[in-house]
């Protein structure tokens, strides 16, 4: 299926698009508004940290209100949307799953963070002043290391594991039982396979097949992780990308459900409605007045 939005990389973000960096960190106020577009998708991962202001996020529909002392998370293939550009205290730290993997061959060590890659977990994290400085003292020994003349790549790299490993730390001691790591691989494991397949109207057993493991197995893995089931994640996959087509497409719901692999067009319409509250055509036309209008 073609994308419906534009990738951007680093280099798009420091108005560079040639230049192939894998990691930059940038403070709001010294920052360039990056040309663009409003609505995107990143090639990379991208943290935001606020010490004062307020801002507003947007990523696959969802709104966040971004307040001090707070981070803020995006990943790779989610829609986002900057909705607020205004004067903020804080900053940006940018960086490819290849520059968090370099000389780790184990691409485990990226997903056991449960706060990346993971269209369930919150965003936007809250943090109280004392973890916010430790959070912060990291931002900035990154930031003079990046400032050095003979900068290393393997110390930022150092640093940038130590701040998501005390990201991790807040997350877990705020939650009364944190998911394991290994349910954790799993689940993104089983999300990576779902972005690749949710138009061809697979099975919870196709993706437990994928995975090496039972039915059941992945259903008891998602709901730890999500609360939901498998099959109603995998629906829910699909309701997104029908969010997106009928937001910035002009196709009709027949062509819509066609696409997805529905068996018809009144199944996807009661199938969308189910999980939004909304028909395809009241969607559109809300979606419409928001998005379009801009």
């Amino acid at each position: 299926m073609k994308d419906l939005f534009q990738f951007y990389s680093i280099g798009h973000f420091i108005n560079e698009p040639t230049n192939k960096t894998e990691f930059e960190i940038m403070r709001f106020e010294e920052m360039e508004e990056p040309e663009v577009d409003d609505i995107h998708k990143h090639t990379f991962y991208e943290i935001l940290w606020t010490e004062k202001g307020i801002s507003k996020q947007t990523i696959d529909y969802k709104e966040y209100e971004v307040l001090p002392n707070s981070l803020f998370f995006i990943s790779p293939n989610q829609v986002h949307q900057f909705e607020e550009w205004k004067p903020l205290k804080g900053g940006t730290i940018l960086f490819t799953e290849d520059f968090f993997l370099l000389n780790h061959n184990n691409k485990d060590k990226l997903f056991e963070l449960s706060f990346l890659d993971n269209f369930y977990a919150n965003p936007c994290i809250q943090l109280d002043k004392r973890n916010f400085a430790d959070i912060k003292q990291t931002i900035d020994l990154i930031t003079n290391e990046q400032k050095r003349a003979d900068k290393s790549q393997a110390i930022t790299q150092s640093l940038l594991h130590i701040l998501l490993a005390q990201v991790q730390r807040c997350i877990d001691t705020e939650t009364d039982t944190p998911v394991s790591k290994k349910y954790l691989i799993l689940f993104k494991q089983f999300k990576n396979l779902l972005d690749k397949h949710f138009a061809e109207s697979k099975t919870t057993s196709f993706f437990a097949q994928q995975l090496h493991i039972t039915a059941h197995h992945l259903n008891l893995i998602t709901k730890e992780v999500t609360g939901k089931t498998a099959s109603e994640v995998i629906r829910a996959r699909s309701i997104l990308e029908a969010k997106r087509l009928l937001t910035f497409t002009d196709k009709t719901v027949s062509e819509i459900a066609f696409e997805l692999n529905y068996t018809d067009s009144s199944y996807f319409a009661k199938t969308f409605k189910a999980e939004t509250n909304l028909s395809p055509i009241a969607f559109k036309i809300e979606m419409s007045a928001k998005y379009r209008t801009r």
